[in-house]
């Protein structure tokens, strides 16, 4: 394995002339001072202190500059042709990409597998995150999901969630992995949450059939996400409410969304975020055609055809997307939500998510230098990890 490390940078950088957008609130002619890939001053105005480097966000974005923290995604397979299920290279390669369009840290989606071939690739991750600190760790979806809304699984994969199995894949992570995707109505679903929550993970109800009262004990358990919203769930219904109203009800979890106006009408993304305030995480649920040309791809075991953008495999379920955070930045913003919501459903909410909520989604001091230069259309321009130029 070759090392290859997303270094934090070494000495001094002020991006200055910006309307920074963190934390929930919007700030003109505002400017940022990272030390050591770290943040360590803001403020408005001319009041920054000489650096190493000096970034004027008008000279590189344009008039209408825009600066956010980094994209954090905690829910993608792939990009850039390249799958995470398929190794170091892969995951470098699609990460390069995301990297791009702004997303400065992520967790690798292991789509469903046999628990062996699932073993190894989590402790492939965790061995590569001692080199390439932009991976925040392993997101299982799957094998513990309901076949009838596998989505793009092979069922003949799925299983039941056994406690030892549930705690094999959490031992092969050796404390990376960050979030379980599960549901929860399986037998032995509930103990598979508390073990994934003991383990430091993030327990999230996908894929699933439950129903409101299932929902209600599997949050009580400690569920915390769930997993891409409306998607591969049982429906809204006026007398059975469903996953993604008990979940917009309930104050402890995080909803996915998938703002792609393919996985979710504009309007749908807009009630989201109406729903619960807050508590979306705009994840990309990538596979290996984001950023690259329509055509056939794996996604696990299963073939997937990519046709104008869209996913699906040959039973027609959508299998993935094709979009980056930046394109899904647009889209909610397009389809009325405020754009300091928006950024905050790309940073700080995910990484709240998952638990790296106190390094990682905001531009305050002591967050690490990760940050995104917008322009006016909100288009990335410049992009800064640990506060090196990563774009």
């Amino acid at each position: 394995m070759t090392a290859r490390t997303e270094s934090s940078a070494q000495g001094t950088l002020v991006i200055h002339s910006a309307r920074i957008v963190s934390g929930g609130s919007s700030v003109d002619d505002g400017w940022v001072r990272f030390e050591n890939g770290a943040v360590v001053a803001r403020g408005t105005g001319s009041g920054w202190a000489p650096a190493e480097t000096v970034v004027d966000a008008r000279e590189a974005a344009g008039p209408g500059a825009i600066l956010t923290p980094g994209f954090v995604d905690i829910h993608g397979h792939g990009g850039a042709t390249a799958a995470f299920d398929d190794g170091v290279e892969a995951i470098r390669t699609a990460r390069a990409m995301h990297r791009s369009h702004g997303t400065t840290r992520a967790v690798v989606s292991l789509i469903t597998a046999a628990l062996d071939q699932l073993a190894e690739r989590i402790g492939m991750v965790a061995d590569l995150m001692e080199m390439d600190r932009d991976l925040l760790g392993s997101h299982l979806e799957g094998p513990f999901l309901d076949p009838g809304h596998k989505g793009a699984h092979d069922p003949e994969l799925l299983r039941l969630p056994e406690a030892a199995d549930v705690q094999r894949l959490l031992d092969a992570g050796r404390g990376t992995v960050r979030q379980v995707t599960l549901a929860p109505e399986l037998p032995g679903g509930m103990e598979a949450i508390r073990l994934v929550v003991a383990a430091g993970a993030a327990a999230a109800v996908g894929h699933t059939d439950a129903d409101d009262d299932t929902l209600r004990e599997a949050f009580d358990a400690g569920a915390t996400i769930l997993t891409h919203a409306f998607n591969a769930m049982r429906p809204v219904h006026h007398r059975n409410p469903g996953p993604v109203l008990t979940a917009a009800h309930d104050e402890r979890v995080t909803l996915e969304a998938i703002a792609d106006n393919i996985h979710l009408h504009p309007h749908v993304i807009k009630l989201v975020f109406d729903e619960a305030p807050g508590r979306v995480a705009l994840v990309t649920d990538a596979m290996a055609a984001a950023g690259a040309a329509d055509g056939d791809y794996m996604l696990g075991s299963l073939r997937v055809t990519v046709l104008d953008g869209v996913a699906r495999v040959e039973s027609g379920s959508i299998a993935g997307s094709t979009l980056t955070q930046d394109v899904a930045l647009r889209r909610a913003v397009e389809a009325g939500v405020p754009l300091p919501d928006v950024i905050d459903a790309l940073t700080r909410t995910p990484a709240r998510a998952i638990g790296v909520g106190d390094r990682l989604g905001g531009l305050e001091p002591g967050k690490l230098g990760d940050a995104v230069l917008l322009t006016a259309d909100l288009d990335v321009a410049v992009v800064w990890t640990g506060g090196a130029l990563t774009r």
